[in-house]
């Protein structure tokens, strides 16, 4: 990776985490790796970072813990990392929008009427309007980070709780999780070829 990306990357990273720590809720180090896909170094180098600069700041709690602020120089940052990636974004939808039109339009033609979804963020729903397109019917959704929470009407379903025996395809449906949830799902006993996620 040449160092223009690796700069794009690392202001995404920073954009993404920013993201996650905007809320009133404590978030751990762990919570947060676990919500962006990446290792918990990789979170406690960029929250260093971030702390450094002025952008977050350390909440103690009891016995150790620890809960992690925005400061109004890193809110605004966080505005000024949103309109840089605001291209990104459009870029990603128009891709990402494609790519599963592509991958259910080929599902379809061997005779798939119905799909499971691993993975929700805002890849899910690009790929929700895309399956809509292709005249699919999505019939589960699963993920550990929003268990309980509703997706287009379906309660989304912790990945401990897969019933498996299915022949319907499992779609990953979030770009930044996918090797995770991948991996997840073959320990389940899911087969790579039930699997499906674009190219």
């Amino acid at each position: 990776m040449n160092a223009p990306e690796d700069k794009t990357l690392d202001s995404y990273r920073s954009f993404q985490l920013l993201s996650e720590i905007t809320g009133d809720e404590p978030l751990s180090q762990r919570e947060l790796a676990r919500r962006l896909g990446v290792a918990v170094g990789l979170v406690n180098s960029y929250l260093k970072n971030l702390v450094a600069k002025g952008y977050v700041r350390v909440k103690d709690f009891p016995r150790n813990r620890y809960s992690y602020l925005l400061t109004p120089t890193g809110i605004a940052e966080k505005s000024r990392l949103a309109y840089q990636h605001l291209s990104y974004f459009t870029n990603l939808y128009t891709i990402a929008r494609q790519d599963y039109l592509t991958l259910f339009r080929s599902l379809e033609a061997r005779g798939v009427r119905q799909v499971i979804f691993c993975g929700v963020d805002e890849v899910a729903e690009i790929a929700y309007l895309s399956l809509r397109e292709a005249g699919l019917v999505l019939s589960a959704v699963y993920d550990d980070v929003v268990v309980g929470q509703e997706f287009f009407g379906l309660k989304i379903s912790p990945l401990d709780g897969w019933e498996g025996g299915s022949d319907i395809p499992v779609v990953l449906t979030s770009l930044k999780r996918s090797d995770l949830l991948r991996d997840a799902l073959r320990t389940l006993g899911v087969t790579t070829y039930s699997i499906a996620s674009p190219r």
